[in-house]
């Protein structure tokens, strides 16, 4: 149970730490027209969004550590982790979660949205097992 509780952790982080410094270059380079950091209320509870995104960047950790079963005694799987986030959760947000918020699927935008979505879900994958690398050592 530790052990889950430091992967949601280490996701949870990743979500700061990685993804958003990502997502606030993407702004700053005018690609995305939403800053980085957002404590707007989300919709049904009203947490502010930050927190929103880091709590589901800590589920999908566990998700994600426990597919790749993650073990502190072997090799990092760099690759993997970047893959999984850059993919997986991707096609989820573009696919399930933009949808439900009304956000709608329009395929003349899908590959820049992908190619945004990898590149900060890709950073959060790496972010997660740097940082359950440091919470879970050899």
């Amino acid at each position: 149970m530790l052990r889950l509780s430091l992967f949601f952790v280490a996701g949870f982080l990743a979500v700061p730490f990685f993804h958003q410094p990502v997502l606030g270059l993407l702004h700053a380079l005018a690609v995305v027209p939403f800053a980085p950091f957002n404590l707007s209320p989300t919709s049904p509870l009203g947490v502010p969004a930050l927190l929103s995104a880091s709590f589901w960047g800590g589920l999908w950790a566990v998700v994600m550590l426990l597919v790749l079963r993650w073990q502190a005694h072997t090799p990092q799987p760099w690759i993997k982790a970047l893959l999984f986030g850059g993919i997986a959760l991707t096609t989820v947000a573009l696919l399930v979660v933009f949808p439900l918020k009304g956000m709608g699927f329009d395929p003349a935008q899908l590959p820049g949205r992908f190619l945004i979505g990898f590149l900060v879900n890709a950073a959060w994958g790496v972010g997660t097992l740097i940082f359950v690398r440091v919470l879970l050592p050899r």
